[in-house]
């Protein structure tokens, strides 16, 4: 909390000729001793304050060492505030807004309230997610290990990691670390983790980013071919994109595309419903009839 107060009090010097210990005192929200310690451990730190007695008094940085505010624009400012709030939208906090807030004091004209960018990046998971992003912050930031139950396609397994990235991508939070089960750097999606918590201290290893490129995450195994009622277009554009269909003579829609897993296509089709036909593969195509035929036989069972 200190360190947010720190530079706070020097954002705020940076910005404005001079301020007073009661102003600081009032805005931080602590005891004018308390400033009077923050100003000293700046003063250690480097930094070249001077500080006025007496009516017209205050404290201000020495010419020179001033950063010109206008080496922020105001796009620029509220692009940072849009990302810190994006941030907040995470964690269900207003950390980052405070800070953004902190950073941009005595400028308001740079940060305009009718600020028309909005990032929200919260999903379906505003209870489970933020406990665990916060859990592995923290894991990261002490190079503590972190203990989970992972739910995958091949079925559930305990696993302990050295956490190295927080990742947002593919509208998900992952985690990146090197995962003690396959002795390997790994990607884990935080909704298919249970009973996360922190283990012991590690000693941090060279760390890869982590390849992103989704040919490499969900390798391409199956190329389909899928003939669609027009009702569905909608679905089909806002998932995959109009490029990946064509209009046949009847009015139905032809969409071909690339999955990593046949159970993945499989399930994808039959959402859709009587509105949906596999064409190709042929093996993929007979195994969803059989699916079809087993589900059909489950319900005729009840019915009898």
């Amino acid at each position: 909390m200190k360190m947010d107060r720190l530079i706070g009090i020097l954002s705020l010097l940076l910005q404005r000729d001079k301020v007073t210990a009661p102003e600081l005192a009032e805005h931080f929200e602590v005891s004018r001793r308390t400033i009077q310690r923050d100003i000293e451990s700046l003063c250690r730190a480097g930094i070249p304050i001077a500080t006025a007695q007496g009516a017209g008094g205050g404290i201000s940085i020495l010419e020179g060492y001033r950063v010109d505010r206008t080496l922020l624009t105001a796009p620029e400012m509220q692009a940072i505030l849009a990302g810190l709030r994006s941030l907040d939208s995470v964690s269900g906090t207003r950390r980052y807004a405070q800070l953004m807030e902190k950073l941009s004091a005595g400028t308001s004209g740079l940060v305009p309230g009718g600020s028309h960018l909005l990032i929200d990046l919260s999903s379906w998971y505003k209870t489970s997610l933020p406990p665990k992003i916060e859990c592995i912050q923290q894991a990261i930031e002490q190079h503590r290990t972190i203990r989970f139950t992972y739910f995958s396609p091949k079925g559930e397994s305990a696993r302990t990691v050295e956490p190295y990235y927080l990742v947002f991508h593919w509208s998900a939070w992952y985690v990146w670390g090197w995962c003690w089960l396959r002795q390997d750097f790994r990607l884990f999606k935080l909704n298919r983790m249970t009973d996360l918590t922190t283990g012991e201290s590690f000693s941090p290893r060279s760390s890869p980013l982590p390849n992103l490129e989704p040919e490499r995450i969900f390798p391409i195994k199956n190329q389909v071919t899928v003939l669609f009622d027009p009702s569905c277009r909608w679905r089909l554009v806002e998932e995959y994109g109009a490029d990946r269909l064509t209009v046949e003579p009847d009015g139905r829609l032809r969409f071909t595309g690339g999955f990593p897993d046949a159970e993945g296509v499989l399930s994808w089709v039959l959402t859709f419903g009587a509105n949906a036909e596999l064409l190709e593969p042929a093996e993929l195509r007979e195994q969803l009839q059989d699916v079809l035929r087993h589900t059909l036989s489950q319900y005729g069972r009840e019915e009898a």
